[in-house]
């Protein structure tokens, strides 16, 4: 039987969300029935709320930070109980049996996974995400918030926290390595905590300074204004690792001259328009330019233990469900310290 539940939905693109119900699916044999306490607003969200990133499908329901508590389970669960603290990601379902399936690699499934919203399950139905009540997951895609993180700070890890740990584990951010994050937002102020934990040197990378005694006291340990020419220069060919998590164009061939030998400039914001390069940008220093996804479940899982075990959650500020609009003008203004959480007790 399916349950109906009270969700923020866009009716069409760019249109303002508004208050709406839904259709959740019946719990399953492999399900979880997850009530939803908050839910982070991510720039991702507007990007598709706004077809920002191409076609879309609507009425969306966005959202795909998700933290709450699990009501109740289908017959064949067994990772999870009632009242267990649970969290959902980006998305909730794979092929599960590719190569990178197989590999714990879900987020690049050669099929194509399944987003939590914008996207069609494999029953044929629309997905629908956080902005609501209550959700359907199935438990493989479903993962444990310990009980060392309050569940509005864990919401926005569940794609800002684990879209920044990914890629600085998998180029191996540590003792010995500078890292810079580019931009201080919902998913830099993430970056520059997550780097400093792991036991990097980290400079921040912000078109002013008006953020830096913010990102010192995240664990930054240099800021820098990208406006200010002389950085370029005072910089050129310090850092193994530079975290790109703006949405905007970046004049790229600038940032790589930041990169030593066989640095690494990885993307993991993603700008609506093309952006250019001069290749002799990565030639010249064996240099990689790359782009990084979310995580894979079981990597999303050891994101989650390592932040509990270091006291890590996100910056929020909590706002109600009627307050969606504004925070997604406020997000686009760069007004957000850091990451928007929706109350859902208040949809």
């Amino acid at each position: 039987m399916t349950t109906t539940v009270a969700a923020y939905a866009a009716p069409a693109a760019k249109a303002p969300l508004e208050r709406t119900t839904i259709e959740r699916r019946e719990v399953g044999e492999h399900d979880v029935l997850i009530d939803i306490k908050y839910a982070g607003i991510c720039h991702s969200d507007i990007h598709q709320a706004r077809e920002g990133w191409g076609e879309a499908i609507f009425p969306m329901v966005p959202g795909h930070e998700i933290a709450g508590v699990v009501e109740a389970v289908g017959s064949g669960v067994t990772k999870f109980a009632v009242g267990d603290k649970v969290g959902v990601g980006c998305m909730v379902d794979s092929c599960r049996e590719c190569e990178n399936c197989r590999a714990g690699l879900e987020q690049y499934c050669l099929q194509g996974n399944v987003g939590t919203y914008n996207a069609i399950g494999k029953d044929g139905e629309p997905t629908y995400g956080g902005y609501a009540e209550k959700v359907v997951v199935d438990e493989a895609f479903t993962l444990r918030i310990p009980d060392g993180i309050a569940l509005d700070e864990a919401a926005p890890l569940l794609c800002a926290g684990i879209t920044t740990y990914s890629p600085l584990r998998h180029w191996n951010a540590g003792p010995g390595k500078k890292v810079a994050v580019v931009g201080l937002g919902g998913l830099g102020h993430m970056g520059v905590k997550l780097a400093h934990a792991l036991g990097a040197e980290v400079t921040v990378l912000s078109q002013s300074l008006r953020k830096k005694d913010d990102g010192l006291k995240l664990g930054a340990d240099h800021y820098y204004a990208t406006s200010d020419e002389s950085t370029f220069k005072e910089l050129a060919g310090t850092f193994d690792l530079i975290l790109s998590t703006v949405s905007a164009p970046l004049n790229l061939d600038a940032y790589l001259s930041l990169l030593k030998t066989d640095g690494a400039f990885v993307n993991v914001g993603a700008p609506e328009e093309p952006v250019a390069l001069n290749l002799f940008s990565v030639i010249a220093g064996r240099k990689t330019l790359a782009g990084s996804g979310i995580g894979g479940i079981r990597e999303t899982q050891e994101m989650l233990d390592f932040c509990a075990a270091h006291g890590l959650g996100a910056e929020i500020e909590l706002i109600r469900a009627d307050q969606i609009n504004e925070a997604y003008e406020r997000v686009l203004a760069s007004d957000v310290r850091y990451r928007f959480v929706i109350d859902t007790s208040t949809i």
